[in-house]
């Protein structure tokens, strides 16, 4: 896959969380890979509790690269000229210091300046205060936040407010790296690039949308986070809501950062409410217990946890609608879960049935074309048609998909995500970043979900590792004749 190379102005790169599991495994590599595009003079500078040297962190970076960069991508002269870039400032947020060193080293540079906050959320607004009070913020300045924003919308309005007090709404990154993704940007060209497909994306084609996004995975290093966050906060929440606010927004004005968030706020806020009762119909929320995958033996959630006891969910699927003239009618299902029986982000568009077929019984069944959009892995495009099964003998139909696999169109490595943010955080375009009225747009539809769990309007139900989820998802889609789309 290749891209126009385009230089971006000199910068500072402060990633507070510089010797953690974010910075070593997406951060550093993917500056890494776009070394290429940076001018000089450009600094990379690591800030954390860890008491290291400038040498010490030069070799942190050169084992991230060493074990999250693609072996052929690598190149020990440009791994070296990488890490001459990189500098460390041992930084504690809650008692402040360090940020005075930080200050001496990066000078009065006017160059752009990010601060990435690869680090828990409840130390954003800890920071925030830190870089304005030790006098860190020049107009040219962003600051970059992961998710989750916030436990709930009062949680996220107060850290918003927090953050706001010392940045300005430009400055602020909010990143979700779902939306760096090619395929999700693929979305956007499918719908606004081609005449094919935007007359047939509204009610009266479209039958119904699947968003799932599945992990084989368990709990690895994120025990303590995860059972405060379960899978509708960690995932619905930001994630999910993003890819189905892509599917369903209007067409923006143009590309431009405000336009294409103006879209997805809408579609946020005409989001039929699951209030109370409700939830029981329209959500299904489990947890894994001990079961098998590809590798072997699978413990459970608790038995992950060390717990006897715990509601948390690794799984979540519901139904949503959008009270709007182009989706009114059709529903939205949404799923995601850990320790699922295969890793697979997609996103399946299924239209209305033919309103009738001039074929007989012996053809065979006609089924309802579908466009599935591939996130990950193997990023690509299939659009499912009814054609006839070649040879003799009178017509037989079959369905098979037109395939654009993106490996295979553009014969080439798949940049990752954070690679396509980090640069657009220099750049200034927010485009592929949440507003703030965005993230709160989502928590204020995740809130009432939340409170009727918490009434026990529905309980946490037990599935076995390496399935789809609890039986009960497969009933929420099955009960409006519909069934869950399965890929190999």
């Amino acid at each position: 896959m290749t891209s126009q190379l385009i230089p971006v102005e000199p910068f500072d790169f402060i990633i507070f969380g510089g010797t953690g599991d974010l910075s070593q495994r997406k951060l550093l590599p993917a500056l890494y890979y776009r070394q290429c595009q940076f001018s000089e003079p450009t600094r990379i500078i690591g800030a954390s509790r860890s008491r290291l040297s400038d040498d010490e962190f030069r070799d942190v970076a050169r084992q991230a690269i060493a074990e999250h960069v693609n072996g052929a991508d690598v190149d020990q002269s440009e791994v070296e000229r990488f890490v001459a870039r990189l500098a460390y400032v041992p930084v504690d947020a809650k008692s402040g210091e360090g940020f005075d060193r930080l200050r001496e080293l990066l000078g009065d540079s006017r160059s752009i300046r990010a601060f990435y906050l690869a680090v828990a959320p409840s130390l954003f607004d800890e920071i925030s205060a830190r870089l304005s009070h030790h006098g860190l913020i020049t107009p040219n300045s962003r600051i970059v936040v992961e998710k989750p924003i916030g436990r709930s919308l009062a949680s996220a309005h107060e850290l918003n407010d927090r953050i706001g007090q010392v940045f300005g709404e430009h400055q602020i990154f909010r990143i979700d790296h779902y939306l760096g993704k090619e395929t999700v940007q693929n979305l956007m060209a499918l719908r606004f690039a081609n005449a094919l497909y935007e007359p047939l994306w509204n009610s009266a084609h479209v039958d119904h949308v699947q968003i799932t996004v599945a992990e084989t995975v368990g709990l690895e290093d994120r025990i303590t986070y995860y059972d405060t966050a379960g899978a509708l906060r960690d995932m619905v929440q930001n994630h999910l809501l993003q890819l189905l606010c892509l599917v369903a927004m209007e067409p923006p004005s143009s590309t431009e950062a405000n336009a294409v968030r103006d879209e997805k706020l809408k579609v946020l806020r005409s989001l039929k409410r699951i209030n109370g009762q409700d939830a029981a119909r329209a959500t299904v929320r489990g947890q894994y217990r001990a079961g098998a995958s590809a590798g072997g033996p699978v413990r459970s959630y608790l038995e992950e946890l060390g717990s006897k006891a715990s509601s948390t969910e690794t799984f979540v699927s519901l139904k949503a609608e959008i009270e709007n003239w182009r989706w009114a009618g059709v529903p939205f299902y949404l799923r995601t879960g850990k320790r699922l029986a295969a890793r697979v982000s997609e996103i399946v568009i299924e239209f209305k049935p033919i309103p009738h077929s001039i074929f007989d019984e012996a053809a065979g069944s006609i089924s309802a074309n579908q466009l599935v959009i591939r996130l990950q892995p193997d990023e690509g495009v299939k659009q499912y048609l009814m054609i006839k099964d070649p040879g003799p003998g009178g017509m037989r139909l079959r369905q098979i998909p037109l395939d654009m696999s993106f490996a295979q169109s553009f014969h080439g490595r798949a940049p990752d995500a954070y690679e396509r943010l980090v640069m657009d955080v220099i750049r200034g375009s927010q485009t592929l970043f949440m507003r703030r009225d965005e993230v709160e747009a989502a928590w204020n539809w995740i809130d009432p979900i939340l409170d009727a769990w918490s009434e026990g309007r529905q309980e946490t139900q037990l599935y076995t590792a390496g399935t789809w989820g609890p039986s009960a998802s497969v009933a929420l889609i099955e009960r409006d004749g519909r069934t869950w789309h399965e890929s190999n």
